[in-house]
């Protein structure tokens, strides 16, 4: 599977019609990579896997209008419904129309804490690092340098990053290619660099539970 473009939304093929005791995944895009590897590795064909456009990493106040849309869209063709989002800078507004719809969602802050855990992300108050994950190391450029401007205002790299002292790499995947990048991108962000390989983490965790 190649990677997504930033405005791909992703359905898997034979979901259409109502499918008996399968389980619909409504996701970010910046996930679908994942999911399909962990669906793979445990056999979990009931689980069928819609992405939403990974650009509302960007436009987060688009994620819970549009997971709202997605679930009343398939209520009905599926036994169950479950969102793999974290609050994604929502403000709780997506748990909120979670619990409003029925549908529960995958727990914690943000994608970079239940890739470590939510326990130990916590634990960590790591207020001055910046995250990336195997999907932002990829599409660095498109989600961070260019939304941010640092491809044409190179100065305002200190206006937006001034607070902050490292850059941690979150790999799913060993990679040495993109470690490699993810020490670039550190070194074009001026921060220290530390590489944490944390796998799936709580995802793995809430889709085996839903499983």
């Amino acid at each position: 599977m190649t990677d997504l473009p930033s405005d791909t939304t992703l359905t898997e093929r034979g979901f259409a019609e109502p499918a008996k005791g399968r389980i619909l995944l409504i996701a970010c895009g910046a996930l679908a990579r994942e999911i399909l590897a962990l669906k793979r590795a445990n056999g979990w064909d009931h689980m069928v896997l819609q992405c939403l456009p990974a650009k509302y990493h960007l436009y987060p106040d688009k994620i819970t209008q549009a997971v709202e849309e997605t679930v009343r869209e398939n209520r009905g063709a599926f036994d169950d419904i479950f969102v793999v989002y974290a609050d994604c800078g929502t403000g709780g507004l997506l748990q909120a129309k979670c619990a409003e719809l029925g549908v529960e969602m995958v727990a914690g802050p943000h994608c970079y804490s239940f890739f470590e855990g939510n326990d130990t992300f916590a634990a960590r108050d790591e207020i001055t690092a910046f995250y990336l994950t195997d999907f932002l190391v990829k599409q660095f450029d498109a989600f961070v340098w260019k939304p941010m401007g640092l491809d044409r205002h190179p100065e305002l790299r200190d206006m937006i990053f001034g607070n902050y002292t490292k850059l941690v790499y979150q790999a799913q995947v060993n990679d040495p290619a993109l470690e490699a990048k993810a020490r670039d991108c550190a070194a074009r962000l001026g921060l220290d660099y530390e590489y944490r390989f944390t796998g799936y983490g709580d995802l793995k965790t809430a889709l085996a539970a839903r499983a």
